[in-house]
């Protein structure tokens, strides 16, 4: 059951990015995530309300501070991508949304199988081949490179807290801590664009795609939480984080888009590291 929501969540994750990236060509990225961040948590309000759950301050406190690096890994990420480094920062945010859940779960005393490892050990190289993009020759490469690294640093770092605080709130909360987690997120997004100076007020009518990205971002996050909550932290993390596999491949199938030789060995790492999870 774990292993199959993390699968669903990397899926979501996947469709949301895709989308996303769509449309935040056409409108402000910073609009379109705001748009999704509070679609997302209208949805988690109706499914609270709807469910049992009886949240305690500690499980609250716990989304608090997941919606943070929720917020600072999708500003950070967003505006590294919409510089044009995004060869360089999705990789780094895509292994570190897998090194810092990874390390609380050994922290805390998990120590999956060993075939769980050998999978582990594989989706990090193809988490990093799959989102990375071939060098372009540009003369800021260089540049650019080194700010574009330092925002993917700190995607993954919000990515990789998002995963492993979410990680610590109990099935009885219910998924109230899990809507204020996209509240706290919608924040933090507002507040980064207003220090960057970057629009967020969703004016173009192509913003409204957030609502469908906020969804699917809404289910993503569900299923990982409950996922986390049936497994390992250190299995569930590293399943959600292949989200990259999923975007690229439905680039290259909607979108046509050439997949390079270093995202396909890429790919076919994601699918051994899904095999040999599964099986261990």
């Amino acid at each position: 059951m774990a292993v199959g929501l993390a699968l669903l969540s990397a899926l979501a994750y996947g469709l949301s990015d895709f989308v996303g990236g769509v449309f935040s060509k056409r409108a402000s990225p910073w609009s379109v995530a705001l748009v999704g961040q509070l679609a997302g948590a209208a949805v988690v309000l109706g499914l609270a309300a709807l469910t049992d759950g009886t949240p305690t301050g500690t499980a609250l406190g716990w989304a608090v501070v997941a919606g943070v690096g929720n917020g600072l890994g999708t500003a950070f990420l967003y505006r590294g991508l919409s510089s044009g480094r995004m060869g360089v920062v999705a990789p780094l945010s895509g292994v570190g949304a897998v090194l810092v859940p990874v390390a609380v779960g050994l922290v805390t005393g998990e120590r999956p199988p060993t075939l769980v490892w050998v999978g582990i050990l594989a989706a990090l190289p193809g988490i990093w081949l799959v989102a990375r993009e071939p060098a372009t020759g540009d003369v800021t490469g260089a540049a650019s490179g080194g700010s574009g690294a330092v925002d993917g640093v700190l995607a993954g770092l919000g990515f990789g807290a998002l995963f492993a605080t979410l990680a610590q709130v109990p099935d009885s909360a219910g998924f109230l801590p899990l809507a204020l987690n996209q509240l706290v997120a919608a924040v933090v997004v507002v507040v980064v664009a207003s220090l960057l100076r970057a629009p967020w007020l969703p004016r173009e009518p192509a913003a409204a795609a957030g609502v469908l990205t906020g969804v699917l971002g809404a289910l993503a996050t569900g299923a990982f939480l409950v996922a986390s909550q049936q497994g390992f932290l250190t299995v569930t993390a590293v399943l959600a984080s292949l989200y990259p596999a999923v975007t690229v491949v439905l680039a290259a199938t909607v979108l046509r888009e050439h997949i390079h030789r270093a995202q396909a060995a890429g790919l076919v790492l994601c699918g051994v590291a899904v095999a040999l999870v599964a099986a261990g």
